[in-house]
């Protein structure tokens, strides 16, 4: 069967964006994937738009994007499954061009989220758990991840420093990241003498609300391969996705996301591929407990060694494992829900053209993204190939 490919990539600046409408930091993004991949706006078939609309005061975004961006009358339309809306927007465009609908879409992330307030945020994020027999009664995203957080602990034995190892690791790439929210390094005694948010979790143990946008351009195999460039070609191999209880009261265990680890065989049996051949990974650190709970969901190491993981140092370049969030992640890179899953796309291109400077993973030809939706409710995972 034929294959898709990334033909270029955009990516703005994350943060506290009050010098930017949603529309423009889409536009940012947008403007620079075009010309990463040698294309006019005539040459798209359609855009697909990642966004979860109740951060903004307009409703239906992608219409207005797509005005913003001069690209009507071409088709647009909106993904929302929380956390992982950007994911969803590249498997949608993904599943377009494979289905010889369309030959070349653009995937647009983007998302503000700064201008509400954090108890508005914190409110909204509530409400993508159960609400009849969770949200009601006070649960947050905090929340739900410390208990997921204890029964890690209690299970596996695993610590607080391992924890924090991971903000140390992702603040550390993060600081070599111009993209990322939070550019500088931080220690572990740092992180665990940062203020506590939901026991066992500190503030160094939570990613930051941002603003932000990211773009890829997704094309057919025939389209791609006739297309003038520069870069080497990407493909988007293996696909996988996967849904769990919207109550965490009627999960398996509170120490895995079986989303995950479903999403993650369906995309390696795509892209004939095993955890072993994966070079380099994006994966949802929305807390410290999520990235390690991602290891073991995506095969990496072992149920249970995810903390060992994190303190053996595995998931550095050159750690003897699979770097892991080399970009920063969620934790530094900052998490502007919408724009997230096509972010980490833009990191794995980067990684596999060998564009990542200082952060680049040596020889990386194989690479996954893992994006996360509410509390697991929803998990997309993503095999990219170099040739």
């Amino acid at each position: 069967m034929s294959r898709i490919a990334v033909l270029g990539i955009g990516h703005g600046k994350f943060g506290r964006r009050s010098d930017a409408t949603v529309q423009e930091l889409a536009f940012e993004a947008f403007r620079d994937a075009l010309q990463d991949a040698g294309l006019e706006r005539k040459d798209l078939d359609a855009t697909v738009i990642g966004s979860v609309p109740e951060y903004h005061k307009q409703r239906s975004l992608a219409g207005v994007v797509q005005e913003y961006l001069n690209l009507n009358p071409i088709p647009t339309w909106l993904t929302e499954v929380a956390c992982a809306s950007g994911s969803a927007a590249v498997r949608t465009a993904w599943m377009g061009i494979k289905s010889g609908l369309h030959d070349v879409v653009a995937v647009i992330g983007c998302q503000k989220m700064t201008e509400l307030a954090t108890a508005e945020i914190l409110a909204l994020m509530g409400r993508v758990g159960e609400v009849q027999w969770e949200s009601i009664f006070g649960t947050t995203f905090p929340g739900y991840y410390a208990l997921f957080a204890q029964a890690h602990m209690h299970a596996f034995g695993t610590t607080r420093q391992q924890l924090a190892q991971v903000a140390v690791k992702n603040h550390y790439y993060g600081a070599r990241n111009p993209n990322a929210l939070f550019q500088k390094e931080i220690t572990v005694e740092k992180a665990l003498e940062s203020e506590p948010v939901a026991s066992p979790l500190n503030v160094y143990d939570c990613c930051a609300n941002a603003d932000g946008a990211a773009c890829v351009i997704l094309a057919s195999e025939k389209r791609a391969k006739s297309a003038a460039r520069k870069k080497p070609l990407v493909w988007l191999d293996g696909v996988g996705c996967a849904t769990a209880s919207m109550s965490v009261l009627r999960r398996p265990n509170l120490h895995s996301l079986p989303s995950a680890s479903d999403a993650a065989q369906q995309a390696y049996r795509m892209a004939e591929v095993a955890p072993r051949d994966i070079q380099v990974a994006e994966v949802h650190d929305c807390f410290s407990i999520a990235e390690i709970m991602a290891y073991e969901d995506l095969g990496f190491c072992e149920k249970g060694q995810g903390g060992r993981y994190i303190e053996d140092r595995k998931s550095w370049i050159g750690g003897g494992g699979v770097p892991v969030n080399v970009d920063g992640g969620l934790k530094a890179k900052g998490h502007p829900i919408g724009a997230t899953g096509v972010s980490m796309a833009c990191e794995i291109v980067k990684q596999l053209r060998g564009d990542s400077g200082a952060r680049q993973v040596p020889n990386a030809r194989v690479g996954l993204t893992h994006n996360v939706g509410g509390i697991g409710q929803y998990t997309f995972v993503h095999v990219y190939k170099r040739d």
